[in-house]
């Protein structure tokens, strides 16, 4: 499907949790976008859902409001047609509400039928909000309609949770109709994993053990908790990034080639990889290839910021953690006896995340009598934020009369094309709009991340010894880096 092809179906998008945060920093500032790119025809419309009263109207000047400067047409258009629903989401009464107007937009904006929800509202309302929509009977599609719901992560607290959030989705929903998020799926680097790989000859025969010798992947954030702090305290950085994002985006890097590129055969590898990862299991397994760390007070003179315990609503006693290292191995032909290390966390002296494949070193011969045993290996870095681009690491000779050999790099920047890149939101909503489940997380993908990080999370909760601390902007506790250290090798150098 070409760009021009990508035109939403008519519609009605109905948000669950209209006044919320994520809706108005989020998903009306892409929405907006969208109609600006010709991607919402009139037959699409948009309701919301909350519990905070408003009139059509207000909901209508609440909008605009959020997306300020625009003299979109088409936006404008969009919101002098949307609608709103007040009420509680386990209130029959709001459904019934919410049916009628349905209704009426299939017949005077012509959504025919189709409709796609949108869970833009505290993860313990989704399964609530699925089964209102069944016992309503606004689930299941009429005729040649169809009925999508989109789920934000996270997609359960743990293994068990999570399965019960899928009963209460699957009592109203089929899988087919399920569309679970990780907007960094929809980034345009993590995509071009998919291009770099099989769309370059050059890339596939080196992507494997004979040629590789580690994987690195960075999650850093300069950033504390700042007003999350009581999120935080319930999630932690494992949850929060590792679960979902992490191992997102290293199973798209390490899959083997799908047989074609159908959303499914895609999804398939990827499950395969994530079925792959050896989990950690035993205690003495976790404690060798597991670190968990949180940041204390730490910076500059000028620039002092807080310990993550000094943050608000964090518990002064906090064992959360706020930065994770880990070693992983994937148990198939390409990647057997490859590491795999993963590092994220706040408050670390870079904002960057990036997955890095180092290669083996040549030999020490005769030929380079001056090279140095410690340099840098050959590597490829995918650079996913904040400058979105690749990297290719390789030794050249320095200008001279002297043989001497250095570091240099081949560098490509999204920025080098004309075409503007689109945000992370306004992808999934179209592809949640137009029915394309490839960037979307199917629930055999969720269930086997939480079985690589729950026997982690419950060893942590166990574990009686205080948790490592690491000051603000420095790269963790030292024991993350004698996790990498201890089998000869290094974290990247990324400041």
């Amino acid at each position: 499907m070409s760009d021009t092809d990508r035109r939403s179906p008519p519609c009605a998008l109905v948000i669950f949790g209209a006044s919320g945060d994520l809706t108005a920093r989020k998903l009306l500032p892409a929405l907006e976008r969208l109609a600006a790119y010709g991607a919402l025809p009139p037959e699409v419309a948009v309701i919301g859902v909350a519990r905070t009263p408003m009139t059509d109207d207000e909901f209508r000047d609440y909008c605009r409001e959020r997306v300020t400067g625009t003299e979109n047409p088409r936006w404008a258009d969009l919101t002098t047609a949307a609608r709103y629903v007040a009420g509680g989401y386990d209130d029959p009464a709001t459904y019934n509400r919410l049916s009628e107007v349905l209704d009426e937009c299939d017949r005077t904006a012509g959504t025919s039928g189709n409709r796609v929800y949108y869970f833009s509202t505290p993860p313990r309302l989704f399964g609530p909000i699925a089964l209102s929509l069944g016992k309503a009977g606004l689930s299941q599609p009429v005729g040649d309609g169809f009925v999508r719901a989109v789920i934000e992560k996270p997609f359960g607290w743990d293994e068990e949770s999570a399965r019960e959030l899928y009963s209460d989705l699957s009592s109203a929903f089929s899988e087919e109709q399920i569309f679970r998020i990780d907007h960094y799926l929809a980034k345009e680097t993590v995509q071009n994993l998919l291009a770099l790989r099989f769309a370059n000859s050059i890339f596939e025969p080196i992507w494997n053990r004979t040629w590789v010798d580690n994987v690195q992947v960075t999650v850093a954030e300069t950033l504390g908790v700042g007003d999350r702090g009581g999120f935080y305290e319930t999630t932690g950085a494992m949850r929060d990034i590792v679960q979902n994002h992490v191992l997102q985006v290293l199973s798209l890097f390490l899959m083997e080639p799908p047989t074609s590129f159908h959303p499914e055969a895609i999804r398939d590898e990827k499950v395969k990889l994530l079925r792959a990862i050896r989990p950690l299991e035993t205690e003495a397994d976790i404690a060798a290839n597991a670190v968990r760390g949180q940041y204390t007070r730490g910076g500059t003179r000028d620039d002092l910021m807080p310990g993550y315990r000094e943050e608000s609503d964090v518990d002064p006693l906090s064992h959360t953690e706020t930065f994770v290292a880990m070693r992983l191995e994937v148990a198939n032909w390409r990647w057997n006896d490859v590491p795999i290390y993963v590092r994220t966390g706040k408050r670390l002296p870079a904002r960057v995340t990036e997955v890095a494949m180092e290669f083996h070193r040549p030999p020490q011969l005769p030929l380079f009598p001056s090279r140095e045993h410690n340099s840098e290996p050959d590597a490829l870095i995918v650079r996913v934020q904040p400058d979105e681009g690749l990297s290719l690491r390789f030794g050249a000779k320095v200008p001279g009369h002297a043989f001497r050999v250095q570091k240099a790099s081949m560098d490509f920047s999204y920025q080098s094309f004309e075409e503007q890149s689109i945000d992370a939101y306004e992808r999934v909503i179209l592809d949640a709009l137009i029915g394309d489940p490839t960037l979307f997380i199917r629930a055999d993908e969720v269930g086997r991340c939480w079985k690589i990080v729950d026997p982690i999370l419950r060893y942590w909760e166990h574990d009686p010894r205080p948790i490592p601390l690491y000051q603000a902007a420095t790269w963790g506790p030292p024991e993350a880096a004698a996790l990498i250290t201890r089998d000869g090798r290094s974290w990247r150098s990324l400041t």
